[in-house]
């Protein structure tokens, strides 16, 4: 199958395309390069060729000749969402049902969107599937809950979009991301031997390693049609619903010798446990190969292999909103996230004439 993977250099996006193409895809990316500069370690072996374009400039013909379509290419957390609501609501939501309407014009025929489970928002003590009501907390979350609502809406006999609601991803990349919850509780531990958590560490959460995302979207790709057209799939498995004290208890048995430091009740408001029986039992292929414990030690292994310092696990090149920030500071990208051409150089003095 050809496939189009939006947000090829991201985080998930430099483990998905060479995992497609080792099952056999025909992979072309497409990103604009925010994160470029996040390389933290030679993990993969080759790359998709890829186009250095920002989404909301993609046309009809960038589309065409592709079977499928799988759209990351959004602000990716809610503290990049909550920078300019205004800027997160134009990619994440205008510009994601763009991105499906050009694919459907152009005849790509699956359209797989990624979602997110943070649309739950707070599940009241119950697990919540792909039936339960969204309370979207954050413009992150309420990006992706419109996404799906106007997308879902597009959906015929020629165009068969699919909406993985990813549990909370963690893993190695060597676009590494450190403002995820285990990868950042892992990286602490490594750097500092302290176990950090914002919050009391009583919210539940799941999680789901990016390998296994990975094989939800092949599953996805794989699958007959009426098995996806339309449908929601929560993308994890039942078993790795944790609170979040008890992800800081396996990484301090994976990184032992750490201090484990607690903050209060108040963080994060986000409480919430996930069904994800729909997945495993009707998406032929797919069942969950990673938990918490091996992330951890995928992730040790890699800090040990590395050296990780403290100045690169803290540097803008691996949590997004440094990065972000940077880039509007410095001018290289304007209000609205379009990067602004460089300055021309001046313009050489005429020798005088003899």
């Amino acid at each position: 199958m050809r496939v189009l993977v939006t947000g090829s250099e991201g985080y998930i996006g430099t483990v998905l395309a060479p995992y497609l193409m080792d099952a056999g895809h025909d992979v072309v990316g497409i990103d604009t390069g925010f994160h470029r500069l996040g390389w933290l370690y030679g993990g993969i072996d080759r790359s998709p060729m890829w186009i250095n374009k920002d989404v909301r400039h993609l046309t009809v013909d960038d589309l065409r000749g592709f079977d499928a379509l799988v759209h990351l290419a959004e602000l990716s957390n809610d503290p990049l969402g909550a920078l300019d609501p205004t800027v997160t609501y134009a990619i994440n939501h205008e510009g994601s049902v763009r991105v499906a309407a050009l694919a459907k014009e152009a005849g790509v025929e699956r359209f797989i969107q990624m979602s997110s489970c943070s649309v739950y928002g707070t599940s009241a003590g119950g697990f919540s599937d792909e039936s339960a009501a969204l309370e979207p907390l954050t413009d992150y979350a309420r990006c992706k809950a419109l996404v799906e609502r106007d997308v879902a809406a597009m959906a015929d006999d020629t165009f068969s979009p699919t909406f993985l609601r990813n549990a909370t991803a963690f893993g190695a990349s060597p676009r590494q991301r450190f403002d995820l919850v285990v990868n950042d509780l892992a990286g602490h531990a490594w750097t500092e031997k302290v176990i950090r958590m914002d919050s009391d560490g009583s919210p539940w959460r799941p999680f789901v390693h990016i390998l296994d995302i990975s094989l939800a979207i092949d599953c996805v790709l794989r699958a007959p049609r009426d098995v996806i057209h339309g449908q929601v799939f929560n993308v994890g498995s039942n078993d790795q619903n944790y609170q979040i004290r008890a992800i800081a208890e396996i990484i301090a048995e994976v990184f032992p010798g750490c201090e484990l430091s607690v903050g209060d009740s108040r963080g994060d408001a986000r409480n919430y446990m996930v069904d994800f029986t729909k997945i495993n039992e009707r998406l032929p292929g797919f069942s969950c190969r990673y938990d918490v414990r091996a992330g951890a030690e995928q992730l040790l292994q890699v800090f040990r292999s590395i050296d990780m310092s403290t100045e690169l696990f803290e540097s803008r090149a691996h949590t997004r909103i440094k990065q972000i920030q940077y880039l509007l500071a410095t001018g290289q990208v304007d209000r609205h996230l379009f990067w602004q051409p460089l300055v021309a150089p001046a313009v050489a003095a005429s020798a005088p004439v003899a």
